[in-house]
């Protein structure tokens, strides 16, 4: 009996639901619904409608964070990285550097040497061992200039601009420092000329 009560009452709602629902029934109800009429409305047809929709997944919106998660991508490697490294293996080979950076400190080495004989300067001395040319001038300070094969780059080491790190271009065929574009050559000629108070070419 009390199945049959709660089916009676079941098609009751349905019919409520069905009549309440059309286009003609809701706009009368927007324009002049009793708070009671309301009330009893949103009783009959809300249940309804929840139990409906909880057979639907619901689509995502944009303030969801699935719809956020889906529609962004990934920040690019120039936004979250500084400048690609320069490969300097693939501007030179490995017997070309050789060929370069030992023709330059050898051709350094004997220049520097004859700039020796000119020049005044206590303690002036010319050293080249293990690949390595080193430069003293006293109390004025110490050169020291090697290969860096890995990099294929000169190194030098000045008392006067530091640590300078030179890489081969093959446009001016020079040694040249990226950072401040000073060339090996003139950059020594300069310094050397300050330092010692006499001229010297090393092109």
């Amino acid at each position: 009996m009390g199945l049959c009560l709660r089916r009676g009452d079941l098609l009751r709602r349905l019919r409520a639901v069905s009549w309440l629902s059309s286009p003609r029934v809701l706009s009368s109800y927007s324009a002049k619904a009793s708070p009671f009429s309301s009330s009893f409305a949103s009783f009959l047809i809300v249940p309804h409608l929840h139990n409906a929709s909880r057979s639907r997944t619901p689509l995502p919106t944009f303030g969801s964070r699935l719809s956020l998660s889906s529609s962004s991508s990934p920040q690019s490697s120039d936004e979250t990285e500084g400048p690609a490294t320069l490969d300097h293996r693939s501007l030179l080979e490995e017997d070309e550097f050789h060929r370069l950076a030992d023709g330059t400190i050898h051709d350094l080495q004997e220049k520097l040497e004859e700039y020796g004989d000119e020049v005044q300067v206590e303690g002036f001395d010319i050293d080249y061992g293990n690949q390595v040319l080193t430069l003293k001038l006293g109390s004025l300070g110490t050169y020291v200039i090697n290969k860096q094969t890995p990099n294929r780059q000169i190194w030098l080491s000045s008392p006067v601009s530091g640590p300078s790190r030179f890489d081969w271009d093959r446009t001016s065929q020079c040694w040249f420092y990226r950072r401040t574009k000073a060339e090996l050559l003139h950059l020594l000629q300069d310094e050397l000329l300050q330092l010692c108070g006499q001229s010297i070419s090393l092109s």
